[in-house]
């Protein structure tokens, strides 16, 4: 063999995310990985090996293998990052996707993916039974986590691993480089979950991105307050990035303010991450607790920008170093905020980071402006940001449309609207798509309004937001009704009861009017829906849903 051609086996085989877990494994097997306080329970890297193997070997047993897709809607837990690694070890495709799913978005992912092994939190039986209900194809293993009755056909999954052998699965599989090796899933302005492909080098790549960009190594200890199944959750900080590294995770299953602190103290965590309105939460319970946040190397925020007032108070309770990551599911992060560029830089999205190309380009109504075609570096023009990156597979599965929409010659463009500077720091405008971004999720008002519109006595319905102080942004909704009789109590039993709106997608307020801003021809002008909704929040005419209802 050439030496190019050993370069080639090593590169395409050994530069693979599990290959990269495994060296960690055998370089520090004693060393401790991950904790979830929840259990008061902890693994060394042998052991949580171990417990990958268990289930690895209990899919394989089971026929799953190579290119099958493995499902699973948990919150963070240890059986997450069982079910994500797991299926690396046999050649299937780990996909997490949201375990607030409603029903409806569930069976999305299900007809699309046809995974041949479903895993979910007990929690979440009722909604997963009416996804699986509806499904065209159901899996053949469906494993519930949790201790709860079992549902006829299911499996649990400590019976599941029970008794399985703990070393590596016997299997023909190889990683390479260009597998498909996870599939996360995000909303798309249709409504429906889009899923993402991602490649082993698309993992190790993101991996490399956090180690490069906070940075990370074996010392450090990770804590993630949202939700592991979407990008910013695994990949920033999360399980990913984490374990590459040979560092250690601390597993935090829902957030509380208040715990997050605790956890910092007691665990020593040296990187949280979290959406700026976390953060916000997160001062103001660090000002009545004092928790020792001594530990703290930094704090890590994504999906929305943050403010310089903002900034500050998080420096001033929490710690200097925050850092600031902007991109997009398909894409990771794209453009970064360091420590050093605050709060100076405060309220932009940064810009590129290290391996990636970030540009804002014009925007026309009856073509995508090439990557050349430029706005002003004036923080002036607005454009639409796009981004090259090696982080991104460039597809969708599945999908033909909205790939081709979102895609162009290795550019992906994002719908977000933004102007940038001299130095090219890039500051998000707005979206396209009027995209709502509440409490780190994004929700696009097309969706919720497709959902509205089914109630029998809403004639027309617009969606938008105001600004929250707790979660970013709040769902708006704006009602046309066909009967006069329609009330706000309603509006949100009909919500509570969809199959298509998760619990952060409902409205949390409400106007009733007799119409609708619209264009000649026919379309909604969601930019004067925002101006309204902003008017009439501070002349107090929204009305609020019931809290307790749309928690």
């Amino acid at each position: 063999m050439s030496n190019k051609g050993m370069f080639l086996e090593v590169f395409e085989h050994d530069f693979t995310y599990i290959e990269g877990f495994k060296r960690v494994v055998r370089r520090q097997p004693g060393k401790e990985a991950m904790i979830d306080p929840m259990q008061d329970k902890s693994w060394t890297y042998n052991q949580l090996n171990e417990d990958i193997n268990r289930f690895a070997n209990a899919l394989n047993d089971s026929g799953v293998g190579i290119g099958d897709v493995v499902l699973f809607q948990l919150p963070n837990c240890p059986e997450f990052v069982f079910s994500y690694l797991a299926p690396q070890k046999i050649g299937a495709i780990a996909s997490p996707a949201n375990p607030g799913f409603a029903p409806g978005e569930s069976l999305v992912c299900l007809n699309s993916s046809r995974p041949k092994a479903y895993i979910y939190d007990e929690k979440n039986k009722d909604k997963v039974l009416k996804a699986l209900a509806e499904a065209d194809e159901k899996p053949e293993l469906i494993i519930m986590v949790g201790a709860g009755e079992l549902p006829e056909g299911h499996i649990r999954y400590d019976a599941f691993v029970d008794a399985r052998p703990v070393g590596e699965p016997d299997t023909d599989y190889e990683p390479h480089i260009y597998d498909e090796v996870s599939r996360l899933y995000t909303s798309g302005t249709t409504g429906k979950p889009k899923g993402v492909p991602l490649y082993n080098a698309n993992e190790v790549l993101s991996a490399h991105d956090v180690i490069m960009h906070f940075p990370m190594n074996s010392t450090d200890v990770s804590m993630n307050t949202t939700a592991w199944f979407h990008r910013g959750g695994i990949h920033s900080g999360g399980p990913v990035p984490t374990f590459f590294a040979g560092g250690k995770v601390v597993i935090m299953r829902t957030f509380q303010p208040l715990l997050a602190l605790k956890y910092v103290q007691k665990y020593g965590v040296t990187f949280m991450i979290g959406a700026p309105s976390i953060m916000k939460m997160l001062v103001r319970q660090q000002e009545i607790y004092g928790a020792d946040l001594s530990s703290l190397k930094g704090v890590v925020t994504m999906g929305a920008p943050f403010e310089r007032a903002d900034c500050i108070k998080v420096q001033e309770v929490l710690t200097p170093n925050i850092f600031n990551g902007y991109g997009t599911t398909e894409t990771f992060w794209n453009t970064f905020l360091r420590p050093y560029e605050l709060p100076e830089m405060a309220g932009t999205a940064g810009r590129a980071c290290t391996d990636d190309d970030v540009r804002v380009v014009k925007v026309y109504e009856d073509r995508s402006a090439e990557p050349e075609d430029t706005v002003s570096m004036d923080e002036m023009e607005v454009g639409e940001v796009i981004i090259r990156t090696p982080k991104s597979s460039y597809c969708y599965y599945d999908n033909p449309e909205e790939e081709a929409a979102k895609y162009k010659n290795g550019w992906m463009y994002t719908g977000d609207l933004a102007t940038w500077d001299k130095n090219q720091f890039v500051t998000i405008a707005g979206r396209k798509d009027d995209m709502i971004i509440s409490s780190g999720e994004n929700i696009y008002p097309a969706i919720v309004e497709e959902a509205l519109n089914l109630h029998p006595k809403v004639r027309q319905s617009a969606v938008t937001s105001v600004p929250d102080k707790v979660r970013g942004e709040a769902v708006v909704a704006y009602i046309v009704p066909e009967d006069d009789g329609l009330t706000v109590s309603d509006m949100v039993e009909f919500c509570n009861d969809s199959d298509f709106l998760s619990v952060y997608k409902r409205p949390r307020y409400y106007r009733f009017v007799r119409e609708l801003p619209m264009t000649a021809t026919g379309k909604l002008q969601h930019f004067l829906v925002k101006e309204m909704a902003l008017s009439d929040m501070e002349m107090g005419l929204l009305k609020l849903a019931m809290k307790k209802e749309v928690q």
